[in-house]
């Protein structure tokens, strides 16, 4: 499926219900294999033994396709090359295409809580390199200087694949490009296997097939407690402000920014995981709210999502037939 594909179908999914809480447990039987990669865990789970090396060498393959293309660490990705030539128009692949107009579209659907556009804002704060890689500072950091660009600025053309990032502006994917990767693998490894597939990069979450009984545990981070929620169609994602953190003069940095600001987001919520048709949705879903703060209940009802929202002192409030 290409990602055109992939964004009109967004739309049309049904609504994943998360509804039926954790009587079971995780299938310990399912043929599962799990890596590290772009500095996160992944999980690939198929429903047929015989899918699951050659699914899981496909996923490895996108992956990488996606990384060569959007990865704002590599200076020989074709974001990198954009990025370096503001003003320019650039020509890319289809990969990178894609990937813009998705962050790009769901930058318009959350009114801009979810901006692409916060590239350099995120080198400012220290963030210019893998998060591994990332160290703490005692310089102070200050307000970024410069003109302050929005989503609405960048230019491209999805019929002749070319890419223009506006002047003082570099673009930054990580709120998009890791669950659209999920929701790719996901639908072409079901369609090109014929089994149900589970595929979760960092946190987003996809699942495609006739399987309505994914066993999914949420929670804040690796080995934590979390809640056990049953998944049947759809996404899910979790944006978090506990994780992805480093320090400048003493001050916890996250690298969920706040695009009105350019400054980590400050708002009320540490943790939000939300269901949705799309891995790509729900991480908008999941990410906006924490940038939203005390909006962020309203939002998501009127979004008609099911969200799970940890405070800063780790009260639960959920949102949308999300189980207690």
């Amino acid at each position: 499926m290409s990602g055109g594909e992939a964004r009109a179908a967004r739309t049309a999914a049904p609504l994943p219900d998360p509804a039926r809480s954790g009587v079971r447990r995780p299938d310990p039987g399912l043929p599962t294999t799990t890596w590290q990669d772009w500095s996160c865990a992944v999980r690939l789970v198929v429903t047929d033994p015989d899918a699951l090396i050659p699914a899981a060498t496909d996923l490895r393959a996108l992956m990488g396709r996606v990384d060569a293309a959007s990865s704002r660490f590599r200076p020989d990705s074709e974001l990198a090359r954009a990025n370096a030539q503001p003003g320019h128009p650039l020509v890319v692949s289809r990969t990178l295409v894609d990937l813009v107009a998705t962050a790009l579209d769901e930058a318009a659907w959350s009114a801009g809580a979810v901006d692409p556009t916060l590239g350099l804002d995120l080198v400012h704060l220290g963030y210019d390199r893998d998060i591994l890689l990332v160290q703490d500072s005692t310089t102070p950091v200050g307000p970024r200087p410069g003109i302050r660009r929005r989503w609405t600025d960048v230019r491209l053309d999805e019929h002749t694949g070319v890419l223009t990032v506006p002047t003082g502006c570099a673009l930054d994917l990580g709120a998009s490009a890791k669950a659209q990767t999920a929701d790719w693998a996901a639908t072409d490894l079901h369609a090109r296997y014929g089994c149900d597939v589970l595929v979760e990069i960092g946190g987003d979450l996809a699942v495609a097939g006739a399987k309505d009984d994914w066993q999914i545990l949420v929670a804040e981070r690796a080995g934590s407690a979390g809640q056990q929620v049953t998944l049947g169609a759809g996404g899910l994602a979790t944006s978090t402000t506990t994780i992805r953190r480093w320090q400048r003069a003493g001050h916890e940095i996250s690298h969920i920014l706040d695009p009105a600001t350019g400054s980590p987001a400050n708002g009320p919520w540490r943790t939000v995981t939300v269901a949705a048709p799309t891995a790509t949705r729900a991480n908008t879903c999941s990410t906006g709210a924490i940038v939203l703060g005390a909006g962020a209940i309203d939002w998501l009802t009127d979004a008609r999502v099911a969200a799970r929202l940890v405070d800063r002192e780790g009260a639960v409030v959920t949102t949308g037939g999300w189980p207690s």
